[in-house]
């Protein structure tokens, strides 16, 4: 990943999909907005061929992957112009990469600012190598990871929603969540989960041993004063600070419901506390319907 003061570039892997074409359209216009220049690239992964009595087919099979790398390309840098105004096109390349893709990728994030990928492919196969890759993304990028549900992105005036959890994890994604919603314009939803065990349904009255009003309380005004700091940093950004005693998963995904963006962190809570690490990250990046960046650093 780029270090600060350094201009590291957006880079998107395109495969030809829908979802892929998404992706385009949602990184240019990130990476317009970043003021980052973007960078298609198309993986031809290595095929191996079986024996045949026709020499002929390899060189005829490596002609149409060539050629169709080559229409993808194409067709994902014209999405990408077109997304974009017309001053940005310059800061606009492609590159055709033989190779395996997910290694191909991952070898990629290391320079960049970020990663962008659709979560479907164009056919049965595509779509569960990209789900593949998207995952394997997710849990091993040098850089934050945008993964793109769907064809039709959604509204541009709904705010960015992140999920923190105190972890170094959360502190990226804080910061990513802050910038996309300073960039854009909209306001930003920050969600705190303090327990993992789901609505236990506390009484109103004081419990022995505890008295979870005061820690409710005490969570709220922690958690007031840490985006305070945030606050500062980007004044122009009106956060909406929601604190929960459920499984952050869940509450995730039903605010995500008027949305258009959602940032987590790559690792949250760790085995420790009782939860899986990058457990939320996975079931988000699976299950939203809008555009994921998951906070990782290489």
């Amino acid at each position: 990943m780029t270090g600060p003061g350094t201009e590291g570039e957006i880079l998107v892997g395109v495969d030809g999909s829908a979802t892929s074409a998404a992706a385009v359209e949602w990184a240019a216009r990130d990476a317009e907005l970043r003021g980052r220049p973007l960078r298609l690239v198309h993986v031809v992964p290595p095929i191996v061929m079986p024996r045949t009595p026709w020499p002929e087919l390899p060189v005829a099979y490596a002609r149409y992957a060539d050629d169709l790398a080559r229409q993808i390309t194409h067709h994902s840098c014209s999405l990408a112009v077109a997304a974009t105004s017309p001053g940005y096109a310059s800061r606009i390349t492609t590159e055709i990469i033989g190779g395996p893709i997910v290694p191909t990728l991952l070898g990629l994030s290391k320079a960049a600012d970020m990663v962008v990928v659709g979560c479907i492919g164009e056919t049965a196969a595509t779509r569960a190598l990209m789900g593949s890759v998207s995952s394997s993304l997710v849990h091993r990028a040098h850089c934050p990871v945008a993964v793109i549900h769907g064809e039709h992105l959604p509204s541009s005036e709904a705010p960015v929603l992140v999920g923190m959890d105190g972890s170094s994890a959360s502190e990226l994604a804080t910061a990513i969540a802050f910038g996309e919603a300073s960039y854009r314009g909209v306001d930003l939803v920050a969600l705190h989960a303090w327990s993992d065990m789901g609505p236990l349904g506390f009484p109103d009255f004081d419990w022995a041993p505890i008295d979870w009003r005061n820690v409710k309380e005490y969570t709220e005004n922690e958690f007031s004063r840490h985006l305070s700091g945030w606050q500062e940093r980007y004044p122009e950004v009106r956060v909406t600070p929601i604190v929960v005693c459920d499984r952050p998963t869940n509450r995730l995904l039903e605010q995500a419901d008027s949305a258009q963006l959602i940032v987590v962190g790559g690792h949250g809570r760790g085995a420790a506390t009782g939860v899986h690490s990058g457990s939320v990250s996975n079931a988000i990046v699976h299950s939203a319907q809008i555009p994921v960046i998951v906070a990782q650093r290489g």
